[in-house]
């Protein structure tokens, strides 16, 4: 049966799975069951140790500025950033591309602050942060990865520019709705259309490589008797579960 390609919104409950699930395992399949070349963010580091991030992607592109780029742009409290902003609740992250520029911070804490009251998860950035400290030790609870931090601000190098539509981001493809997966390896982006059969793929997979392991130590063989697992591990897995 062909694929569909269609966007959907994932839920809570999807999400809430993949925080239990490593990056690695997950880009392994987004690449070879979804045939995605490039689903990690190149270069986009943890910069809150220790917080897994699962969530829909909301998108922000910023471009170089040129002044018949901003003259046309609108400015302030419905400027591109907010309303990408606006988009971000509960179990989404605001995701920008500030093509790879670390010398360019997408946004401090006064504009983040938006992001922490609409209770946003977080944000991911392939270009720098700054005001860290402040965002943490004012409970901003966001999970934030970036590429550098950095004193700057966006000017003179980028302008938030469009919100709300396909970007890039550390080399991946991000589309509104996507799912962004975060640990300490870094980030995957999972397409919307493919999040469910992908958490159900990356839990098994994680489950049958947990009984490899316990074989391993209980008969102290070297790995590679069991692993990578052949048709025959799965199917004894399967028994057992």
């Amino acid at each position: 049966m062909a694929r569909s390609f269609t966007p959907v919104e994932v839920p809570q409950s999807i999400l809430d799975r993949f925080k239990k699930l490593p990056v690695a395992t997950i880009w392994n399949h987004v690449w070879r069951d979804a045939d995605v070349p490039l689903p990690f963010m190149e270069g986009v580091f943890p910069y809150t140790p220790g917080k897994r991030l699962a969530a829909r992607a909301r998108t922000l592109r910023f471009l170089p500025p040129r002044p018949d780029l901003m003259a046309g742009m609108e400015k302030g409290e419905n400027g591109p950033e907010y309303r990408a902003m606006a988009r971000c609740g509960p179990g989404d992250v605001l995701v920008a591309d500030i093509m790879g520029n670390t010398r360019a911070c997408i946004f401090g804490d006064v504009k983040a602050m938006q992001l922490k009251m609409n209770k946003a998860d977080g944000i991911v950035t392939d270009g720098a942060i700054r005001d860290l400290e402040v965002m943490e030790k004012e409970n901003y609870n966001l999970i934030i990865y970036a590429r550098a931090r950095t004193p700057y601000g966006s000017a003179p190098w980028a302008v938030p520019a469009e919100e709300n539509g396909d970007i890039q981001c550390g080399g991946a493809l991000v589309r509104p709705g996507d799912v962004l997966v975060g640990d300490g390896d870094g980030v995957v982006v999972v397409p919307s259309w493919f999040a469910e059969e992908c958490v159900q793929i990356v839990e098994d997979h994680e489950g049958v490589e947990a009984y490899i392991k316990e074989k391993i130590a209980a008969e102290g063989v070297r790995p590679g008797r069991y692993y990578p697992p052949q048709p025959a591990m799965w199917e004894e897995w399967r028994s057992r579960r």
